[in-house]
């Protein structure tokens, strides 16, 4: 009977703590519309400002705009710390310097800044500048058909399929 108090008891805690990070991404994909919802509705609340307002009503809109986007902006960080797990790697890099040295690392090409949904060519992604352990950086595992790639300093996570950036990590090494 104690066993079966128990294990019930675990399967009632157990469970719910296995959906929290569903409904907790879920909730901050919401914010984040909802708060470029209002981004939108600050910026036509300007313009109506500009077109029949006085110079208070469109420093307030102003004032309000700025809010509302830096609110966006906040959330969007929270929401890829969660996602990505952002800041465990950079606090992870900041007490591990050795482990993010460069070292003697060249590539047969030039360097160039990428952004996440460009198309690159495969030579940036063949398999000798893959990274093949990145739990060793404190990176979140990468999806399927994803390559981490080093790319001079920078690391990218790249959709090996498609040759698409999925993600872009710039100054990743020392």
């Amino acid at each position: 009977m104690k066993k079966l108090i128990s294990a019930a008891l675990i399967a009632a805690v157990a469970i719910p703590v296995a959906t929290v990070p569903s409904v907790a991404n879920a909730q901050s994909a919401r914010e984040l519309r909802q708060d470029r919802r209002e981004i939108r509705q600050e910026r036509r609340d300007l313009r109506e400002a500009r077109r029949y307002g006085d110079r208070r009503d469109i420093r307030r809109e102003r004032r309000d705009l700025r809010e509302a986007r830096r609110e966006y902006r906040e959330d969007r960080r929270d929401y890829r710390e969660r996602r990505w797990g952002d800041h465990d790697w950079r606090r992870y890099r900041n007490e591990n310097r050795r482990v993010f040295a460069r070292g003697h690392w060249r590539a047969p090409f030039r360097y160039q800044r990428f952004r996440p949904g460009i198309r690159i060519n495969s030579m940036f992604f063949g398999p000798r500048f893959a990274v093949n352990d990145p739990w060793r950086y404190r990176l979140p595992p990468a999806g399927r058909f994803q390559r981490y790639v080093r790319h001079y300093d920078d690391l990218l996570l790249v959709d090996v399929r498609r040759g698409i950036v999925v993600r872009v990590y710039n100054n990743f090494y020392w």
